[in-house]
C-alpha cells in the first residue's frame, strides 16, 4: 500500500487492516470466557460482571488509549515502542528503560501468542462428535505440525498470501458477529453489562473477583501489536476498521455470556464437567454441523494472528538493531513490499520458544496462565513514553497527569491481578521477556561503557603524516582506495585506533583514504549523505544519514556515492598503477574492519565486568561487522585490536640493579 493511501481511509485499506492489525486481539474470543469460567460456578454475577469488565477494558485500554490517543504518536507514519521512543528519547535519558521493557514484552508476547491461539482453535475439535474424545497429546502433535510449517514458510514472506489475510479476517469477524448476535437473546439481562456499575460491583464484591482481571485482560492483549503495525495501514484505516472489529468482538462476547447463562447457569466448570459436556464457550455458539467449518476458520485466523505477531517481532528487532538495542543479525527481504523483512535468527528463536510453550503447557487453559503478564508491562511502558510525548508537544499538564495517573492506575490493577498467575505459569512469560530485556540492556549498556574510553583525535593533526605515507613509494601499496568505518559523529574527528591502524600497526599506503560514518536517524526512512573533501582526491569523509528502518548496506551505498562524485568530477577513482591508469581501469577498494576483543589489561567494577563478559558472549551469536554493514568479504580485511575500557593502574615497580 502506498504512503498516499495510508493517509486516508478506504475500503481496501480497512480490509488490509483487518488482516494485518487485528489478528491478536481478534482471536481473543477463543479463550477469554473459557479462562473466566474455568473451575468456577456460572452465575449472573460472574458472567455479567466479567462481561462488563471486558466492555470497559476494550473501551478504555484499546479504543481510548491505543486507537484514539497512541495512534497520534506516529514517527513519519510508523508506530510501535521503538518509534515512540525515538520521538521522546531526547527528553530524558532514562526513557530507554521503558522502551526496552516494552520491546521485550512484545517479543515475549510473540512467543506465547502462536501456541495459545492455535491450540485454542484446534481444541474446537472436541466439539465435533467424531473427535469428542481426542487426546490432548494428539492436539499437541497437530499444533506442533502447524507451527513447524508456519515458521518454515516465514522465509518466503507473506507478499502474495498476505493479500488474502484481509478477506479471511473479514469472514472471521463476520462469523463472530453473526453467532454472537444469534445468542444474545438467550438471556436479555446480559445487556446490563454495558453499565460500568456491574464491573465495579463484581471487582469489589465477588470472592477473589479482582484477580479475575487477569483473565479479562486477555481481551486486550493485541493493543501493543495494533500500534506497532501502524505503518502497514495508516491510522485512518485502523480507526475505521476498529469500529467493525469492536462491534464483532462485543457481539460475540455478549453472545457467549448469554449462552452460558441460559445453558450452564449453576454448573461448576470443573475439568471433568467441561470434558463430559464438551463445554467450550466459543464453539458452543455454533450449531454442531458448522463446528468443523468453524474450527478451520478459527485455526486460519489464529495462524494469521500469529503471522502478525511474528512479523511485528521482525520489524521490532530490525529497529532495535539500528538503535543499538540488539546485536546485528542477518536480515533478508523476501519481497519488495513495505515492512516485509525476515530475520532467520529471530524466526528460530521464536519457533523454539513456541515449541517449549506448547510442550510445557499442552492445553490452552494452562497456556492462559502464561499469557498477559509480559504484555501488561509493555502497556505500562507505552503509557510512560506517551505521557512524555504529550509533554514535548506542550499538551496541558493537567491533561497529561490525567492520562498518566488514569492509565497507570488501570494497568497497575491488571498487573496485580496478573501476578496471581505467576506461580501457575506466568513465570514463563517473565522468563521469556527477561531474557529479551537482558540482551537489549547488555548490548545498549556495553556500548555506553565502551564509548567512555573511545579516544577521538583531530583528523587535521594527522593529515601530513597520512599524505607522507600515501606518497612514500618505499611502502608497498595496500590498496588504491582504503575505506574505514568510523563512529565519530564530529566530521573533524576520527578514532585514534584508525590512525594507529594506518600509521603504526603496519603502515597502509593508499592513494585515497575514505572515512565512512553511518548516522542512524530518528525518522524511519531517511536516506541522505554528505561528502567532505578533507584533502581533495586524497582524504575523503562520507557521512550517511539513514533512518532506523533503512538497512545500512555500506558497500552499495558507497558505490552509488562514488558514481555521483565521479560524474561531478569531484574525485578520480582510476587506478594509480601506471599500466592500469593508461587504460583508465577503476582502482581497487579495500575495507578495513577493526574487530574488538576484551583485553586482559582491564580493571572494571563488578557490574561492568559482568556487562562486558555478557556482551562478548552475545556477540558470538551476532553478525560480524562486515556482514552487518553489507560488505563483500572479498574486499574486507579484519584487524583485531584490544578493547581496554578500564586500564589497570601501573604496578609500583622499582629498579634494583643500579
Amino acid at each position: 500500500m502506498s504512503t498516499k493511501n495510508l493517509n486516508k481511509a478506504s475500503a481496501a485499506g480497512a480490509l488490509v487492516a483487518l488482516g494485518i492489525i487485528f489478528g491478536d486481539i481478534g482471536t481473543s474470543p477463543l479463550y477469554v470466557f473459557n479462562a473466566i469460567i474455568h473451575d468456577r460456578v456460572v452465575t449472573d454475577e460472574l458472567i455479567i460482571g466479567t462481561l462488563s469488565c471486558i466492555v470497559w477494558t476494550l473501551t478504555l485500554l484499546t479504543t481510548l488509549k491505543y486507537v484514539v490517543l497512541l495512534l497520534r504518536a506516529d514517527n513519519k507514519g510508523e508506530g510501535g515502542t521503538f518509534s515512540l521512543y525515538t520521538l521522546v528519547k531526547r527528553r530524558k535519558k532514562w526513557l530507554v528503560m521503558p522502551a526496552m521493557i516494552g520491546g521485550a514484552a512484545l517479543l515475549a508476547d510473540g512467543i506465547i501468542t502462536p501456541p495459545m491461539s492455535i491450540t485454542s482453535a484446534i481444541e474446537g475439535l472436541k466439539n465435533i462428535e467424531y473427535f469428542s474424545y481426542i487426546h490432548t497429546d494428539t492436539i499437541v502433535i497437530v499444533v506442533l505440525t502447524i507451527l513447524c510449517i508456519f515458521f518454515f514458510m516465514q522465509q518466503f514472506g507473506t507478499g502474495k498470501i498476505g493479500k488474502i489475510f484481509g478477506p479471511i479476517m473479514f469472514i472471521w469477524f463476520s462469523m463472530l458477529a453473526v453467532f454472537g448476535f444469534l445468542h444474545i437473546t438467550d438471556e436479555p439481562s446480559i445487556f446490563k453489562a454495558l453499565n460500568p456499575y456491574y464491573a465495579i460491583h463484581f471487582l469489589t464484591h465477588y470472592p477473589n473477583g479482582f484477580f479475575l482481571l487477569g483473565a479479562v485482560f486477555l481481551c486486550a492483549t493485541g493493543g501493543e501489536a495494533l500500534y506497532s503495525d501502524l505503518g502497514h495501514c495508516g491510522k485512518p484505516n485502523i480507526r475505521v476498521s476498529w469500529t467493525f472489529v469492536k462491534m464483532a468482538l462485543l457481539m460475540n462476547y455478549f453472545g457467549q455470556g448469554a449462552n452460558l447463562l441460559k445453558n450452564y447457569k449453576g454448573m461448576h466448570m470443573s475439568v471433568a464437567n467441561i470434558n463430559e459436556f464438551k463445554i467450550n464457550s466459543f464453539f458452543n455458539l455454533m450449531p454442531e454441523w458448522f463446528v468443523p467449518v468453524g474450527v478451520i476458520i478459527a485455526t486460519t485466523a489464529a495462524i494469521i494472528a500469529s503471522q502478525a505477531m511474528v512479523t511485528g517481532a521482525f520489524t521490532l528487532i530490525g529497529e532495535g538493531i539500528r538503535l543499538n538495542f540488539w546485536p546485528r543479525l542477518k536480515i533478508r527481504y523476501p519481497s519488495e513490499e513495505k515492512g516485509q523483512i525476515f530475520i532467520p535468527g529471530i524466526n528460530l528463536m521464536i519457533f523454539i520458544g513456541c515449541i517449549i510453550i506448547t510442550l510445557y503447557f499442552k492445553e490452552s487453559n494452562r497456556m492462559e496462565s502464561a499469557y498477559g503478564l509480559a504484555i501488561i508491562l509493555g502497556m505500562i511502558s507505552s503509557t510512560i513514553l506517551f505521557s512524555n510525548y504529550l509533554v514535548i508537544h506542550r499538551v496541558n499538564k493537567f491533561l497529561v497527569w490525567i492520562f498518566l495517573i488514569g492509565f497507570l492506575t488501570i494497568e497497575t490493577a491488571f498487573t496485580i491481578a496478573l501476578l496471581n498467575k505467576f506461580p501457575k505459569g506466568g513465570y514463563m512469560a517473565i522468563i521469556a521477556g527477561g531474557i529479551m530485556f537482558t540482551v537489549m540492556y547488555v548490548w545498549f549498556r556495553s556500548r555506553k561503557i565502551k564509548n567512555r574510553y573511545v579516544e577521538f583525535v583531530k583528523v587535521q593533526d594527522y593529515v601530513p603524516q597520512i599524505q607522507e605515507i600515501s606518497n612514500d613509494k618505499t611502502i608497498p601499496k595496500y590498496a588504491t582506495h582504503l575505506v574505514y568505518l568510523s563512529s565519530a559523529n564530529n566530521p573533524r574527528e576520527i578514532e585514534h585506533k584508525i590512525i594507529h591502524s594506518i600509521l603504526n600497526r603496519k603502515p597502509k599506503r593508499a592513494d585515497i583514504y575514505w572515512f565512512v560514518h553511518v548516522d542512524t536517524q530518528d525518522d524511519p526512512y531517511t536516506c541522505e549523505y554528505s561528502v567532505e573533501h578533507i584533502i581533495p582526491n586524497d582524504i575523503i569523509r562520507v557521512e550517511f544519514r539513514l533512518g532506523f528502518r533503512v538497512e545500512p548496506r555500506v558497500n552499495l551505498l558507497l558505490k552509488q556515492v562514488i558514481e555521483e562524485l565521479v560524474k561531478n568530477k569531484e574525485v578520480n577513482v582510476t587506478s594509480r598503477y601506471e599500466s592500469l591508469e593508461k587504460k583508465k581501469v577503476m582502482g581497487d577498494f579495500q575495507y578495513v574492519v577493526l574487530e574488538k576483543f576484551l583485553s586482559s589489561d582491564n580493571e572494571l567494577n563488578f557490574f561492568e565486568k559482568i556487562i562486558m563478559v555478557l556482551y562478548f558472549r552475545i556477540k558470538m551469536f551476532s553478525l560480524s561487522e562486515e556482514r552487518g554493514f553489507g560488505l563483500d568479504s572479498s574486499v574486507v580485511t579484519i584487524e583485531k585490536f584490544p578493547l581496554i575500557v578500564g586500564p589497570i593502574k601501573k604496578y609500583p615497580l622499582h629498579r634494583i640493579n643500579e
